[in-house]
């Protein structure tokens, strides 16, 4: 019987682990049924400026849509622009892609300007939204979001840089490279309806449903010169978001805070060596030193923008030490000042920092530089209060009067029996009233205090 019950248990294993088997190839072929029969679109979003860590972004996204073998990247856009490493980066990874790219500037209002406009075009499928535009892509050299002007020849040299670019894909995506030319060399631009008929972009729609519909079985030729087919039927929107990293990096290598960053971690390490012992300024200093030097491999940090703020912190302590009337102090700001304005170098749209970002720093920054170091050079001056040197300058009485053969006396002071020898020559005799003028050692120096009549 024991047998037969083992066999009987045997059989119910075995059966349970056909069926565990065959389950997951079920399932396979199921989730395999389902996804022949839908589409995936995997949807990015580009939403401010143009930025190193916002191109890490877009590259991981369309990395990550190969690795799914998804239809489409879809990519929505509402950009002024940014930093010229970072949309060649992010054009880079358009054109290499394995899986078709559209672009899309939505919503209503949005627009995909200067940077932004060589990322469209360098799409599959430019899309724009009723009521958005592009272009205005003239490369510029900008000081705090301010335009500088340049000489004839090095405006040359950047404006066939960029138009030299743009043509190298615009071109093979078959638009029209004669007008595209022209948000470079005329900084045009044009709104969704003449960038449709001056076939800049494929299609505007209304919304996201509207712009799949409209591309699903639309013929594209690709990169390599390659032709496909989009089969967006039944298509299943898969977001990708910034990863907590990302978004938090994002707001570190922004201009404004890479400035702020930097000054708190130099005034965090300077009240620190000032105030030894504090502790919480130097440790919370040395996090924002280390972000900011982070920051500094990732935007294109102008040398002479750090020199200017050197400079700053250098006349805002000789501020301190010399009485000029706020003249160094002031100068130290207006240094701070445009050392932010420079700090930050973009060759095609402004990425520096602010002018109210530069001068609500650089004004609290000198006060707070200028007072400390005002305490610090004032505390040199103070008398030690603590350990032998204390006792210069007390006053204490001789107990007990030097030797015959010149040897020490003895006095009382602080409650406490001390060896003194006068600087001058003579003896001390009991009931004086000395002064110590120097300790050496466990021997004071002291001198007669005069009494008064």
């Amino acid at each position: 019987m024991a047998f037969l019950a083992l066999r009987r248990w045997l059989g119910m294993a075995c059966a349970l682990t056909a069926l565990a088997i065959c389950m997951p190839g079920t399932a396979r072929a199921a989730a395999t049924e389902s996804n022949a029969a839908g589409s995936t679109v995997v949807e990015l979003r580009i939403d401010g400026p143009i930025e190193p860590i916002l191109a890490e972004y877009i590259s991981r996204g369309i990395a990550e849509a190969n690795q799914r073998k998804a239809n489409l990247v879809l990519i929505t856009i509402n950009t002024p622009g940014g930093l010229d490493t970072a949309m060649r980066e992010i054009v880079h990874a358009i054109l290499t892609s394995n899986v078709p790219v559209a672009v899309y500037v939505s919503p209503t209002g949005s627009r995909a300007a200067s940077a932004g406009y060589f990322i469209l075009l360098s799409a599959d499928i430019a899309a724009m939204s009723p009521g958005t535009e592009t272009g205005a892509a003239s490369p510029i050299l900008e000081i705090g979001g301010q335009p500088i002007k340049v000489d004839e020849t090095l405006n040359r040299k950047i404006l066939n840089d960029a138009t030299a670019y743009l043509r190298s894909y615009v071109e093979k995506r078959g638009r029209n490279v004669e007008l595209a030319e022209t948000a470079v060399t005329e900084a045009k631009a044009f709104s969704d309806k003449e960038a449709l008929d001056g076939k800049l972009i494929d299609v505007v729609a209304a919304s996201t449903q509207d712009l799949l519909g409209k591309i699903n079985g639309r013929s594209i030729t690709r990169f390599d010169g390659s032709t496909m087919t989009l089969n967006l039927a039944q298509p299943a929107i898969v977001a990708i978001s910034m990863t907590p990293r990302e978004r938090f990096l994002s707001r570190i290598v922004q201009p404004d805070a890479f400035f702020v960053l930097l000054l708190l971690g130099v005034l965090g390490i300077y009240v620190e060596v000032t105030h030894p012992g504090l502790f919480a300024p130097g440790v919370f200093g040395a996090i924002c030193l280390v972000l900011a030097l982070y920051a500094m491999q990732l935007l294109p940090v102008s040398f002479a923008g750090l020199l200017l703020i050197v400079c700053a912190l250098a006349l805002f302590v000789l501020e301190a030490k010399f009485p000029t009337h706020g003249v160094l102090g002031v100068g130290g700001i207006i240094a701070m000042v445009l050392g932010a304005l420079f700090l930050v170098r973009s060759p095609i749209t402004g990425g520096g920092v602010s002018w109210p970002v530069a001068l609500g720093v650089a004004v609290p920054m000198a006060v707070i530089v200028i007072i400390i170091m005002r305490l610090v050079m004032r505390s040199f001056r103070w008398k030690q209060a603590t350990g032998k040197e204390e006792m210069v300058g007390q006053v204490g009485e001789v107990v007990e009067p030097a030797g015959a053969d010149g040897g020490p006396a003895m006095i009382f002071i602080h409650g406490e029996l001390w060896r003194a020898v006068p600087q001058r020559e003579g003896r001390l005799t009991k009931g004086e009233r000395v002064r110590v003028k120097k300790v050496s050692g466990l021997m004071l120096e002291v001198e007669r205090v005069e009494s008064k009549s």
